[in-house]
């Protein structure tokens, strides 16, 4: 936690550093950046070891480095070790960003799918997420209900029917349909829609947007079926 706040205290005052440069004439920060670089090369010359960088001053190049071509003013480290903190950023970012979001049912709603399991042992979670949304009003996906479903004891029968059943009985009339997320170099979010036919494994239409909404998918399924009737 120290080492956490003496980080951010850095990298506040590099902030309030560079925030000072703005209102600074351009011919003067140059001055100092020409003065800067000339006492970095006698340093290099002389072959003097730098102290180890800490992780501030990592984080703090590797944002400045964003503003102007790094690679003619760093003499600290390689190129290749500036690149691998660029690296290191983006998997903490995409850590950040593929967090775990989805909060949880709440708990009377999980009772509520245990006792609905238990008390019809032929239903699967497609038939109790059903039965919550047409007489309870509740929507809950069905692969929320069977994460609260209790475990199907050894010899069971099933409640419900094999995928693999109904994929080989309905395969031909089935286009299958999701959404996954890209991030491109400048950390913009792309949205890709895919669309695939089950019987012919075949990609029936590809689409990107950066904000999907519920008219734009239903003009992409209509331009995928059209006037087909042959996917139900």
């Amino acid at each position: 936690m120290v080492a956490l706040i003496m980080i951010a205290v850095h990298l506040l005052a590099d902030a309030a550093r560079f925030s000072i440069l703005l209102f600074r004439p351009t011919r003067s920060v140059q001055a100092e950046n020409l003065f800067l670089r000339r006492q970095l090369a006698l340093f290099k010359e002389r072959g003097v070891e730098p102290r180890r960088i800490d992780a501030a001053t990592r984080i703090s190049l590797a944002i400045l480095a964003r503003c102007f071509e790094w690679r003619d003013a760093l003499f600290v480290v390689q190129p290749n070790t500036m690149i691998r903190w660029h690296r290191a950023g983006w998997k903490l970012f995409w850590r950040w960003k593929c967090r775990p979001g989805r909060p949880q049912i709440p708990v009377e709603l999980r009772v509520l799918i245990r006792r609905m399991a238990r008390e019809n042992p032929v239903w699967g979670e497609e038939r109790i997420a059903n039965e919550l949304l047409v007489k309870l009003g509740i929507q809950v996906s069905p692969r929320t209900v069977r994460k609260y479903m209790p475990k199907r004891l050894d010899g069971q029968p099933r409640g419900d029917q094999h995928w693999s059943t109904f994929l080989k009985n309905h395969a031909q009339a089935i286009l299958a349909c999701d959404f996954f997320v890209t991030v491109t170099a400048t950390c913009k979010l792309l949205y890709v829609f895919v669309v695939i036919e089950h019987g012919s494994r075949r990609l029936a239409r590809v689409a990107v947007t950066t904000h999907p909404c519920a008219d734009w998918t239903l003009q992409q399924l209509r331009e995928v079926i059209g006037f087909d009737d042959t996917h139900r």
